[in-house]
């Protein structure tokens, strides 16, 4: 099982390496094989799509444990903060460090989210990027080899023409030279 890019690079030098008609600049592609390279690329795109996919579903998970993560640190802190009644010193130092904990839980939080978001946003670019050069590749690749099997078609076409001229020519030699004998012919038998 091959790739959508060693497919299309296949395809390439299927292209690149095509025999050429003679007297033209025409190329010769087996249609054959070009089929089966594109029954090739429509296996392997959904599967290309689908890892894309994959990349998105694990960005949507990432986000939630992050989630997860801060309002834990964030139930933490609160707890913390709780679990010290006494109204002396010690209280009030504790309650300025479960507010930075918390104020900290928050920050981090959304520095991860920022990140998290961030990063599948660049990885669902990737991945649209991607499937836009694929699909630009194949439509290349295939124009130019439509066009290839349109210059062979013509190529074979002029020659058709040249042989059925050739044809003509000799066939009309044939019946001068027969109407040349038959009138040889009887001025020998004088």
């Amino acid at each position: 099982m091959s790739s959508v890019r060693e497919t299309l690079d296949k395809i390439e030098n299927m292209v690149v390496g095509a025999s050429r008609v003679p007297f033209t600049d025409k190329t010769l592609i087996n249609d054959n094989e070009l089929v089966h390279y594109v029954e090739e690329l429509r296996n392997d795109l959904p599967k290309a799509l689908n890892r894309a996919d994959e990349i998105v579903r694990d960005r949507d998970r990432i986000i939630k444990e992050a989630e997860e993560e801060a309002e834990d640190i964030k139930r933490k802190a609160r707890e913390y903060a709780e679990s010290i009644t006494n109204e002396n010193e010690l209280v009030k130092q504790a309650k300025e460090q479960a507010k930075a904990i918390v104020q900290q839980a928050q920050e981090q939080e959304k520095e991860i989210m920022e990140r998290t978001q961030a990063n599948a946003i660049q990885l669902q670019t990737n991945a649209d990027a991607y499937a836009n050069q694929v699909f630009d590749q194949l439509i290349g690749h295939v124009n130019g080899t439509f066009q290839g099997v349109r210059q062979a078609e013509a190529g074979l076409q002029q020659a058709l023409n040249v042989l059925q001229q050739a044809k003509m020519q000799m066939n009309q030699q044939a019946a001068r030279q027969q109407e040349q004998q038959q009138q040889i012919a009887p001025a020998q038998g004088e």
